[in-house]
């Protein structure tokens, strides 16, 4: 890991695992939306289609779909400005019992701050990430969230996978690495018992 990821890792690792409110319950049809919405073009196209419940206390999620799932939504403004949504989105990646979903604004004004909120959201807190050009468009996006998460079934975020060992996992890792089979890999892992012992300085 080069220093300056580390450092980051590090610095985020510092923040606090607080605002985000895990509790909650979300009735079917509903979407429980922070009171900094109100009023907002999303707000008023999700009230077309969903029962808006209004919230003071969601910390730093912005919308609950479903008890299980928390949407922080990062605006062009936010990109732009860079105003703290790293701070923001840390926070979510505390929430342990909560599926932390970011949905960000992509238009021509953020699109090229758009690669670095990417790879900070994927690759180094491990979110899932999606975009929208506006929020009628997240709007829609969210109606469908709302509608697909009360049918386990159709969603594949709560579709359950078969877990693979970390012994299996940590074998199929080494054994990327080039000229070494399966059979290498396992004499590796026992001799050095890690990937990291067999790393070289």
């Amino acid at each position: 890991m080069s220093s300056s990821r580390r450092a980051s890792v590090d610095q985020l690792s510092q923040i606090p695992c607080t605002p985000v409110n895990e509790g909650g319950r979300v009735p079917p049809g509903c979407i429980v939306t922070s009171q900094r919405w109100k009023g907002s073009e999303l707000v008023n196209t999700l009230q077309g289609k969903l029962k808006v419940i209004m919230e003071d206390k969601l910390g730093v999620i912005d919308f609950h779909p479903s008890n299980e799932a928390g949407v922080v939504y990062i605006s062009e403004t936010d990109l732009v400005a860079g105003s703290g949504y790293k701070q923001k989105l840390a926070k979510l990646r505390k929430a342990n019992s909560l599926r932390g979903v970011v949905v960000a604004e992509r238009t021509p004004i953020s699109e090229q701050y758009y690669a670095d909120l990417q790879k900070f959201v994927s690759l180094e807190l491990g979110l899932k990430m999606l975009f929208v050009v506006s929020q009628t468009e997240a709007a829609n996006l969210l109606i469908q969230m709302v509608n697909e998460e009360h049918k386990p079934h159709a969603n594949p975020f709560l579709v359950k996978r078969r877990k693979q060992s970390i012994d299996a996992g940590v074998l199929a890792t080494v054994h990327l690495i080039p000229n070494v089979g399966p059979v290498k890999a396992k004499v590796l892992l026992q001799r050095f018992r890690s990937i990291k012992g067999i790393g070289v300085d």
